[in-house]
């Protein structure tokens, strides 16, 4: 029997055409799919918290080719991230599931991914926003794709529920312009540079 009880799904897509510079011909999109579910654990102290990745790893590669198709497809894909709301019930560890739970199928349906992914996590309450960071997806060392996305939901995650959040972008922030290693010097295969 799985673990997973999803209250509410989102998925955000945002079109960023410009930041007060010069309009994109192509916008960059940032998405973001969400669930808002039950915490298995709320209110008590379990020890193996295996059973819940399985089961989360398995809804998230369920949730992976959604967000991807709503962007274009895994070619469009340069970045991501991952990020959990802990309701106040839980603890900081169940947000952290997130790491293996949600990382490794983004990674697996994008074949070019070499990258960690990077991930932010709170405890807190129904109606916080999180900010999950992202970077490119091959090096995490391409300074030009550090961004974020705000993410959260007016209702949730209520104290015995959890928002697991994935974002991904088809390029860099609007107006990069500050230098660093570029995508296009990325030649050592660590995920790093």
């Amino acid at each position: 029997m799985s673990l997973i009880n999803i209250r509410k799904k989102l998925l955000t897509i945002e079109s960023i055409r410009h930041e007060g510079g010069p309009p994109r011909d192509v916008p960059i999109k940032m998405g973001c799919i969400a669930v808002v579910l039950q915490n298995p654990y709320a209110g008590r102290y379990v020890e193996d918290l295996e059973p819940f990745v399985k089961d989360a790893t398995e809804m998230a590669n369920g949730l992976v080719p959604e967000l991807i198709d709503a962007l274009g497809g895994a070619d469009k894909i340069q970045a991501y991230g991952k990020g959990a709301i802990v309701g106040l019930n839980g603890e900081l560890e169940h947000g952290a599931i997130w790491h293996i739970a949600g990382g490794w199928p983004m990674r697996s349906f994008l074949p070019k991914a070499k990258s960690i992914v990077p991930a932010a996590k709170v405890v807190a309450s129904a109606g916080t926003r999180l900010q999950v960071p992202m970077h490119h997806i091959e090096a995490c060392y391409v300074r030009s794709h550090f961004t974020t996305m705000d993410v959260g939901i007016i209702d949730g995650p209520r104290p015995d529920e959890l928002l697991y959040a994935l974002v991904m972008s088809t390029g860099t922030r609007v107006h990069e312009r500050l230098g660093g290693l570029r995508a296009s010097e990325i030649k050592l295969g660590d995920g790093q540079r």
